[in-house]
């Protein structure tokens, strides 16, 4: 079975990556093909948890890859719209922070007070709106960060994980990857 983890980004996914390195039954990656193009894209090895919430500007892509394939499952990993946003606020001009708001949205954004936040919290609401669509019809489940130790245990017993399941639940209270703070 292979495992998609979908998401904004400054979430926890990096965390959940961590959590399921105690899986022995899978191979997991946070973003490991997220530089490749075309066919290689995509192409995963089975029995694998993928954690990349670039996958979310490519859902038609995933589906006609795994869509179809009984044997995959897709987490959508979230956490509090305003606290993501405010993460992304703080890296602000990097990386999908960047791209959304000077690619997709074409914006030389005026500093007024809030603005910056509106953005990401947008980001947020179509990410997340993609990702619910695309779900709609798929074998998933809803994991929130805010509610991570008793979710990951529900996917832990989804997927047949076996490994270090306490080791898995302690990644949990490390702040991965956090935001600089202001």
């Amino acid at each position: 079975m292979n495992v998609f983890v979908l998401s904004t980004g400054r979430c926890g996914s990096y965390t959940f990556a961590k959590a399921c390195s105690h899986i022995v039954n899978y191979t997991v990656a946070h973003e490991s093909r997220a530089h490749l193009l075309l066919k290689n894209r995509f192409a995963y090895p089975e029995n694998h948890i993928e954690v990349d919430n670039r996958l979310s500007w490519m859902l038609a892509r995933l589906d006609l890859n795994f869509g179809g394939n009984k044997d995959v499952f897709f987490v959508h990993l979230r956490r509090n719209t305003l606290e993501v946003a405010r993460s992304m606020v703080k890296r602000r001009g990097i990386g999908i922070q960047q791209a959304y708001e000077k690619g997709v949205l074409m914006g030389e954004f005026r500093e007024i007070e809030g603005e910056p936040l509106e953005i990401f919290i947008d980001y947020c609401r179509t990410v997340n709106t993609n990702i619910e669509y695309f779900l709609r019809d798929k074998r998933k489940m809803n994991f929130s960060l805010e509610n991570a130790k008793e979710d990951f245990r529900r996917l832990w017993l989804e997927v047949g994980a076996r490994g270090d399941e306490k080791a898995a639940l302690a990644e949990w209270d490390v702040a991965h990857n956090a935001s600089p703070i202001e």
